[in-house]
């Protein structure tokens, strides 16, 4: 029988990754694994009790909260600042980022930015769901409350950023910046267990996800690619299999495992797009990178965008390099035409 390495073996492992952070990365990573097997909790007996459906209010983006969305926000934050190291987070469920005013917190190096439940409009219907989060080193002084400054990093800035995927089982991905690694959930122990080591995603795939209800509204040069996904092609294994299921950290993770393109473009009626660049498409770009593929919002690498405001959104093309690259070529000989 192989030996079983648990997420906290794992962290501790790769500890020496990271001298400058003398243990705090590790306790924060500790802390998400503990918050994450709370909301898989609830996530899992949200049928047997009153917690699925509506809040009954609206979040900061205008969209109707959900009872497990609200639970989740509390559970991390919960565990952030009792954990000690983070001095603030930004939660896509808060108009505006919150610091921690207690002692241990204001002393904290780093701060989170989070999606405590992305894909909650699919809570009802059993569709896979999400938590995504990014971790930043402060800028502000330690000793003082945490800033806005400190929330507005550019993705390259990231120290560790990943998601846990609530579905047939619940797994924890992360990067530090060395490489993807996976964790299955054994609810029989109640661990993390490395179950997916040096995630690297195909260089092509199958599968594109897109919403194609949307595409009259898009760059044309996004209706030439999905008329380039349709054709057959025996040499490419086109056409290509439109997947799209709504939830972004679930599209994702399939794409990152199985090879494939997530496309949230711009449209007319939201021509800055729709994903928030700080909580969902940062720490996912960070992720996709470090296993080989590419993440843009059509222009320019997403990692590399300054952000200006805490809720900023953007276009979001992100997967396996050669179907990115690929759409990046249309939408730029579809532009020249048109020029």
């Amino acid at each position: 029988m192989s030996k079983i390495t648990t997420l906290s073996e794992f962290i501790m492992q790769r500890q020496q990754d990271f001298p400058f952070a003398t243990g705090e990365l590790t306790s924060i990573l500790n802390d998400i694994s503990i918050a994450s097997k709370i909301v898989n909790r609830d996530v899992n007996r949200a049928g047997l009790v009153d917690i699925l459906g509506a809040q009954g209010s609206e979040n900061v983006q205008g969209e109707q909260q959900q009872k497990l969305d609200v639970m989740a926000d509390n559970a991390f934050i919960r565990a952030f600042k009792s954990g000690g190291e983070v001095c603030g987070i930004g939660s896509e469920e808060h108009e505006d980022f919150i610091a921690f005013d207690n002692e241990i917190s204001k002393n904290g190096k780093y701060v989170v930015l989070f999606d405590p439940l992305d894909g909650s409009s699919n809570i009802d219907v059993n569709v896979s769901i999400g938590t995504i989060f990014s971790i930043y080193r402060r800028k502000s002084p330690t000793g003082t409350l945490a800033t806005l400054d400190d929330m507005l990093q550019k993705g390259s800035e990231q120290v560790a950023a990943g998601y846990v995927i609530f579905g047939s089982s619940t797994m924890l991905v992360y990067t530090t910046g060395r490489g993807v690694n996976g964790f299955t959930l054994d609810p029989s122990i109640g661990e993390f267990c490395l179950s997916h080591p040096d995630i690297k995603t195909p260089e092509t795939g199958r599968v594109y996800a897109l919403n194609e209800g949307n595409l009259n509204q898009c760059d044309p040069g996004l209706k030439d690619y999905a008329e380039y996904c349709r054709q057959d092609d025996p040499a490419t294994g086109r056409p290509y299999s439109g997947r799209y299921i709504g939830s972004l950290v679930a599209d994702f993770h399939r794409n990152l495992l199985k090879g494939g393109i997530y496309i949230y473009p711009t449209t007319d009626s939201h021509p800055t797009g729709r994903l928030r660049l700080l909580y969902e498409c940062n720490p996912l770009a960070f992720i996709v990178e470090q296993a080989g593929g590419i993440a843009t919002d059509g222009k320019n690498r997403i990692l590399d965008i300054q952000p200006k405001e805490l809720h900023q959104r953007c276009g979001y093309y992100v997967g396996s390099k050669q179907m990115v690259e690929k759409a990046m070529s249309l939408l730029k000989e579809t532009e020249k035409i048109q020029a």
